[in-house]
């Protein structure tokens, strides 16, 4: 899977500490296995980000994306549950 990402996650993720970067990565790496999607709950999302969908990196932190195409997705924004807002 091809991953693609926008500045405004590359800002966000500069901004988490040491650790927590790490984690990302290895949720990041697991989702391009699209067997791992149901451990990491990726869920279409509603309202206004009706058009996205999100994955769980820990009970805390989510990620938001967009699928480009069937094998293409460009990671949106990483943070709490203040993200879909």
């Amino acid at each position: 899977m091809k991953i693609s990402y926008k500045a405004t996650f590359v800002r966000q993720y500069n901004k988490l500490d040491e650790s927590l970067q790490e984690e990302v990565l290895e949720k990041i790496e697991l989702f391009k296995n699209k067997e791992n999607h149901t451990s990491l709950k990726v869920h279409k999302l509603h309202g206004r980000l009706k058009e996205n969908f999100s994955f769980s990196v820990n009970y805390k932190f989510r990620i938001v994306f967009i699928f480009e195409e069937s094998d293409s997705v460009i990671l949106l924004a990483i943070g709490d549950h203040d993200i879909y807002k």
